[in-house]
């Protein structure tokens, strides 16, 4: 990577701007400069936002983005300098937004909240958005956004994934290994992972239930051949049965671990596509919610999976994490109060354009470090930000400049003040249980 390449994807990231291009394209020269700017008006201050504030809002209100153009363009510049011989590796999550007193923004739901004190229900209201990126080889922050969307109250995670990984896999066109947290681990996304080629490595809840191949039909059998065989769950041992590979060796603090893999399992409603369970047991590990003794996984490629590899790999999805709080902390993405979700969605877009553009200024070997900030170890997207105004300044902006204009009338006289519509939050029912819903 070099100024020229860099210049050349900003060439095309701008062209995908169709509407209010140049006012969409200084905001995100601003968010990619500004440090200290902690909202849409501070990032408006800067020298790279050549208009004044009120084009931030009109931008991001009746702005226009070719989403379609700009995922080829992050797959493009981002897998450009990949070896075609390793694996590309992927994490799909969702992370939330609050907007809890938000009366006049339509759309908003229940929203997971992490972190929350004892004693405090981890719940919320606002939006979620589902993230597909691109992880690091070793677990830090630089990762890159390949697809983002919003998930509608009327949606799942899962059905908004699938669509995701439809629209990304085949522009990739190499092996991918895809990493995911537990609520993936469900029958559609499994088959999904599968059709589309993808080998999956998905965190699995010790309680669900698996099973193994149906047995062959016997002879002179009467009634509809058996669908699943025994039964597999992680929290009955009696249903293991003994284990088609197994690794022993250590950890890093030289204390046992085995891994155990069993293969040809499947969901009661994807029967056809197979997985291997994988169990991970440390004896040092302090048995608490956040470092289990015990961790259960499923593995949905074609390859066997070598087992000594398993924590390895599983620790690059927690990249996606330190993904998530970069773009919340420094990138201001949940800072940006926007009132309807289509203006939230585009200024997610231009959140990752200015994400991207770091991960692809990483090699320009230019950062900004504080006096007390080690170099020997390797730079953070935070101090490459910090020197992105000179190298913007290096490479210039492809948006015209401001056309001077006349000041607005304003609102007519006598006209009614209206205020904006309120809208209640959406509440997704809770699904009935069999043995209470009615027959037909």
């Amino acid at each position: 990577m070099h100024f020229n390449t860099l210049d050349e994807v900003r060439q095309q990231m701008y062209r995908c701007f169709e509407r209010s291009r140049d006012a969409l394209f200084n905001l995100s020269d601003a968010l990619l400069s500004e440090s200290q700017a902690r909202s849409l008006p501070e990032l408006s201050l800067s020298v790279f936002f050549e208009r004044r504030w009120p084009s931030v809002y009109e931008a991001l209100q009746d702005g226009r983005i070719n989403v379609e153009r700009l995922r080829a363009v992050f797959v493009q510049a981002l897998l450009a300098d990949k070896p075609t011989n390793e694996p590309i590796w992927l994490g799909i999550d969702s992370s939330g937004m609050q907007r809890l007193e938000a009366g006049s923004s339509r759309d908003r739901g229940m929203i997971y909240v992490p972190n929350m004190p004892h004693a405090t229900k981890p719940v919320s209201v606002g939006w979620q958005f589902s993230t597909l990126m691109l992880l690091p080889e070793q677990p830090s922050s630089w990762v890159g956004i390949l697809e983002q969307r919003r998930i509608g109250s009327e949606r799942t995670a899962i059905e908004v994934g699938i669509e995701q990984l439809r629209a990304v896999l085949p522009r990739i066109g190499r092996a991918v290994i895809l990493l995911a947290d537990r609520w993936y681990a469900v029958a559609p996304f499994v088959r999904a992972c599968r059709q589309l080629g993808a080998q999956a490595l998905i965190r699995l809840k010790r309680n669900r239930k698996l099973y193994r191949a149906a047995p062959p039909r016997r002879e002179k059998q009467r009634g509809a051949p058996c669908k699943h065989g025994p039964l597999f769950q992680g929290t009955r041992p009696e249903t293991y049965g003994p284990a088609d590979a197994e690794w022993e060796g250590v950890d890093e603090h030289g204390k046992r671990v085995v891994v155990s893999c069993w293969q040809g399992l499947h969901f009661r409603e994807a029967p056809d596509a197979e997985v291997s369970v994988i169990r991970v047991h440390r004896e040092a590990a302090h048995d608490t919610k956040r470092d289990p003794r015990e961790s259960w996984f499923i593995w949905t490629g074609q390859e066997d999976i070598p087992l000594e590899q398993v924590r390895t790999w599983y620790r690059k999805r927690f990249s996606q994490e330190h993904g998530y709080r970069f773009l919340k902390q420094d990138l201001l993405w949940e800072q940006a109060h926007l009132r309807t979700p289509e203006q939230v969605e585009r200024w997610s877009w231009i959140v990752a354009c200015a994400c991207n553009q770091l991960l692809l200024a990483k090699p320009l070997g230019q950062a900004v470090l504080r006096p007390w900030e080690s170099r020997q170890r390797a730079v953070t997207p935070r101090q490459v930000r910090r020197v992105m105004p000179s190298i913007l300044s290096h490479l210039g902006t492809p948006a015209e400049s401001p056309k001077p204009r006349g000041k607005s009338p304003g609102w007519p006289k006598g006209r009614a003040r209206t205020l904006a519509p309120r809208f209640a939050v959406v509440r997704k029912p809770k699904p009935v249980p069999k043995m209470h819903r009615k027959r037909a």
